[in-house]
């Protein structure tokens, strides 16, 4: 008798614990399944009557777009409006794959409106540079409120560039900012001021570094970081200053996640 329960016990604690391996291996695979948000502006210029350039940045969206769909991710597009949204910079390299293979201006054709993304379909978001996300994503409270509910259920905040100005405002639900406290490099001012792209920053509603800080971040720039390419990950954010290394952070978020999927030995 005693060696029959050592038995039964020995396979009701088999089958709990195969049960219990089922339950973590759902719940990683349903973790897993989740997509990558990137977000777009649909800005065509900065409303002067030059019509300075504002549409997104080819070289800091396509390329991370690339990286993630060669990763198996699925990435949804969403702009404020929705619709199609337009990109600066000529096709060159990835970006050109991702156009020619990969249905890059098929998605970006087709963006989704604000209203229609649920962010707990995503386990990350990522917004590129050019200026546009400075006019309208940054002021856009759908869009701030899907970044902060995707950064709270533990998602990874990414940005290239001016990128990082989109969620320069976003506040947490305990009313702080998200960039409190937090290195963050985003397009630098010392670096606007030597162009003529916005008239030295002129024409913008804010410069990115310029904000960041104003809302508590630890903007990092070309005097804190010895590489000005280098790509910043400080808890779930995770950005550069230039696009050179845009796809860059699409990659070290994908590294981030992924280290949160480890299982934990039991």
């Amino acid at each position: 008798m005693k060696n029959l329960s050592k038995i039964l016990f020995a396979t009701a604690s088999l089958f709990s614990s195969l049960s219990y391996s089922a339950e973590i291996h759902s719940d990683l695979s349903s973790i897993a399944a989740k997509k990558i948000l990137i977000i777009t502006s649909n800005r065509l210029d900065m409303g002067d009557t030059e019509k300075h350039d504002a549409r997104n940045n080819l070289w800091e969206v396509a390329p991370p777009f690339h990286v993630f769909n060669s990763h198996g991710i699925e990435v949804d597009f969403v702009s404020p409006k929705g619709g199609k949204v337009e990109f600066m910079m000529d096709p060159l390299g990835i970006s050109s794959y991702a156009i020619k293979y990969e249905g890059f201006l098929d998605k970006t054709a087709a963006t989704m409106s604000p209203n229609s993304i649920n962010p707990n379909d995503y386990w990350g978001v990522y917004i590129g540079g050019g200026y546009g996300p400075l006019f309208d994503v940054a002021s856009n409270k759908k869009l701030q409120h899907i970044i902060r509910d995707i950064y709270e259920s533990g998602g990874i905040v990414g940005a290239g560039g001016h990128g990082a100005g989109a969620f320069a405002n976003v506040k947490l639900s305990n009313n702080t900012f998200l960039v409190k406290g937090k290195k963050v490099a985003g397009f630098p001012n010392s670096t606007e001021v030597s162009k003529s792209w916005a008239k030295q920053g002129t024409l913008l509603p804010f410069m990115v570094e310029e904000q960041l800080n104003k809302n508590g971040a630890l903007a990092q720039n070309k005097q804190t970081l010895t590489d000005k390419h280098q790509v910043v990950i400080d808890e779930r954010i995770v950005s550069t200053m230039f696009l050179p290394s845009a796809a860059l952070v699409a990659k070290e978020m994908i590294l981030l996640h992924d280290n949160k999927l480890v299982p934990v030995e039991l």
